[in-house]
């Protein structure tokens, strides 16, 4: 592709330092996804309760000239020779956002198996230029020297603090002195210095099948958890191939199932392309109550069926009007993303998560545990039902709106079932609306969820209310409403970058 300027690339993220590690990597000759992965390694530090070596995410790769790929690393059902009858109680936490009130659910028994330290390594090792072993290094040195938290950590320290203080483990990293840390003090992880360390020399053998993996299904198996031996060394990265849809004459890429919400997103985008541009508010609402309505027990099914999914994002499916909406229940969603683009056209999307936390942290490996067995959203049709080695159903969805085979916008949230709201409004707001990336993810956002609309400050709302629409309104912007990190492209290679303020997160474009 023809390049007119200077730049190197962009990078979004959730985290100053996070993105600027990625930027470094951009710098020092890495490509899209070795700068992804450096600013991934660097958020265990600076993001620790929305993602880590104990997490599961998704990466997208678009590569100019070859077949987009989606790897698959997220959380699998854990079980494998272990007893149900021996599983500990989910153990309930209330997080209040104080314009909404949800419930977690943590401890041992929430623990599925992971595969962030596999992913990193696989998707190091199949698209990288520079080493792992080089990539830790930054990551790992603010582990250990610490990380001043931020007023949007601290925030999230605090809606989660019945979570971290539930062991002793996890207080003494996120309440070392029987309080939580405060903004502009430090949080340091000595041990998850020295995990990451190991993972760029070893490789992930220590945490599948060596020592740490070891410790931890000791640790999990005392305390009625499911995770075994056999679940860590069975474990995988999975190539699974994006779903594709057409939006105002461009490609978007997604998360395939079994994850629900990439598909989810791309019904809302087939819906909405049917329709005059740009969408109205009430047009956003009643495309957002749709997608919920076809979250049925039927949908989640097909999610197994190839000609299912053809069928659910063709273009017939622009006339139907779904009914008998499930209600949903969505958590916090502890998570985190990083959106990269270079100037030899790369980009890499990649989403992790660590569920809401479980609070659980073993030990000696540096390893805080996801709760995913205990989302709602992940497990709808109630807890425990996932076979042991199922993949759970996630709405995490890193995204590539491709024009002309060319990488324009690229993205992805945070926010669990808020997640496909905030990433469509975002592909509206710039592909619609026209506004650049930063301005999008900037803009107000509403959300549809169990009949009420939420919104917040600058959204209008009257027409929605005329209709009798119930309206919940958050009086400033919240990380309820995701947190995307958003990066596009010009024709003449300009770069540009939103990192969502509800997060933390920052843009940073490269210059050459």
């Amino acid at each position: 592709m023809t390049q007119q300027n200077s730049q190197l690339g962009v990078i979004a993220a959730g985290h100053p330092l996070t993105a600027e590690a990625g930027a470094a990597v951009l710098r020092d000759g890495g490509n899209a996804v070795d700068a992804a992965l450096g600013a991934m390694l660097v958020s265990f530090a600076c993001e620790p309760l929305l993602t880590g070596l104990g997490a599961g995410g998704y990466m997208l790769v678009v590569i100019p000239g070859q077949a987009p790929v989606l790897l698959d690393f997220f959380v699998e059902a854990p079980g494998r020779g272990a007893d149900p009858a021996a599983r500990a109680e989910l153990i309930p936490i209330t997080v209040s956002f104080g314009d909404a009130i949800q419930v977690f659910n943590i401890g041992a028994a929430s623990v599925g198996t992971y595969g962030t330290p596999v992913g990193i390594h696989e998707a190091s090792a199949r698209f990288g230029r520079i080493s792992l072993a080089d990539l830790v290094v930054p990551a790992a040195r603010l582990a250990r020297e610490g990380v001043e938290v931020t007023v949007q950590q601290s925030y999230v320290f605090e809606i989660l603090g019945d979570i971290v203080s539930s062991t002793p483990e996890s207080a003494a990293l996120f309440a070392p002195e029987g309080r939580l840390l405060k903004v502009g003090e430090k949080i340091r992880q000595p041990e998850l210095a020295d995990a990451l360390e190991r993972l760029g020399a070893e490789g992930p053998a220590p945490f599948y099948s060596g020592d740490i993996a070891a410790a931890i299904v000791e640790w999990v198996s005392e305390r009625g958890g499911m995770l075994t031996a056999d679940d860590l060394s069975a474990y995988a990265v999975i190539d699974r191939r994006p779903i594709r849809v057409g939006y105002r004459g461009r490609d978007v890429l997604t998360n395939p199932p079994p994850s629900a919400g990439g598909i989810l997103i791309g019904r809302s985008l087939v819906w909405l392309d049917g329709e005059p541009s740009p969408p109205g508010i009430e047009q956003l609402v009643a495309v957002m109550e749709r997608t919920q309505s076809v979250r049925t027990p039927e949908f989640l099914a097909g999610l197994d069926d190839p000609e299912f999914v053809e069928r659910f994002l063709s273009a017939s499916a622009r006339a139907e009007r779904p009914t008998g909406a499930r209600p949903e229940e969505g958590p916090l969603g502890s998570t985190t993303h990083v959106t990269v683009l270079d100037r030899e056209g790369w980009a890499c999307s990649v989403t992790c998560s660590n569920g809401s936390c479980s609070g659980v942290i073993v030990p000696g490996t540096g390893v805080h545990l996801n709760n995913m067995l205990g989302e709602q959203d992940l497990n709808p049709l109630g807890f425990h039902r996932h076979p042991p080695g199922r993949r759970l159903p996630s709405m995490m969805a890193p995204t590539a709106v491709l024009r002309d085979g060319v990488a324009e916008l690229v993205l992805g949230s945070a926010g669990s079932n808020r997640i496909r709201s905030a990433i469509l409004q975002t592909i509206v707001r710039v592909i619609d609306d026209r506004l650049r990336a930063g301005d999008a993810v900037r803009a107000p956002r509403v959300h549809f969820e169990d009949g009420v609309v939420y919104a917040e400050p600058g959204i209008e709302t009257g027409a929605l209310e005329a209709a009798g629409r119930p309206i919940a309104r958050f009086h400033e912007r919240n990380l309820f409403f995701g947190g995307v990190q958003a990066v596009e492209r010009d024709p003449d290679g300009s770069f540009w970058g939103g990192g969502d303020p509800r997060r933390g997160g920052a843009a940073i474009t490269v210059a050459g």
